[in-house]
């Protein structure tokens, strides 16, 4: 029996596709206040990693309830990125309409924060960071919405939401390193 367990295990490890990274991410809420924490550690290269994170013009292609995502202006390492969609979670949605100015630090980190749209206060940070031959990406956010978001269904919409987004992310980065090396 012992060999039939090994040889079925073998099969479903063969059959199942890789899982990508594992990916964390830990919300709160403090009054109007949500704070959102994410990290993934994943294979890759710090080099396909920022080229994700900074081609905002994408994020719509790959970002799931993100409909547009646009460089209004760019100087340097200085971008004013326009972004709109939503975040949802069963039937609860919220509208997400958001300017943001973006500073990049390359290789490094991406600092945001709104400057127009439908959030009184946002700020973002992502760092990128190699770690034991792979890519750490940490994300740290803090908002406040300017519409009313319940207490518990807000908190969980936004842990959704930022893993749904923050994942994608790692996929999209992940995809392109297997591309480019030939991995499958």
């Amino acid at each position: 029996m012992s060999g039939a367990r090994s040889f079925l295990l073998f099969l479903i490890v063969l059959l199942v596709p890789a899982q990508a990274a594992e990916v964390t991410v830990n919300a709160t809420r403090s009054g109007q206040t949500l704070r959102v924490e994410a990290s993934a550690e994943f294979e890759g290269s710090l080099t396909r990693a920022w080229q994700v994170l900074t081609d905002y013009g994408r994020f719509a292609t790959f970002v799931p309830d993100l409909q547009v995502s646009r460089v209004i202006s760019r100087d340097r390492n200085n971008a004013l990125v326009e972004q709109k969609g939503a975040a949802r979670l069963l039937f609860w949605s919220y509208p997400m309409d958001v300017r943001l100015a973006v500073t990049e630090h390359p290789f490094e980190r991406v600092e945001s924060r709104s400057v127009a749209g439908n959030f009184r206060e946002m700020q973002n940070t992502y760092r990128l960071e190699m770690r034991r031959g792979h890519v750490y990406l940490h994300y740290s956010g803090r908002m406040v919405p300017d519409f009313y978001v319940p207490p518990l269904i807000g908190t969980l919409v936004l842990q959704h939401n930022v893993e749904s987004t923050f994942r994608a992310l790692v996929n999209e980065m992940e995809r392109g390193e297997k591309a480019v090396t030939g991995d499958k």
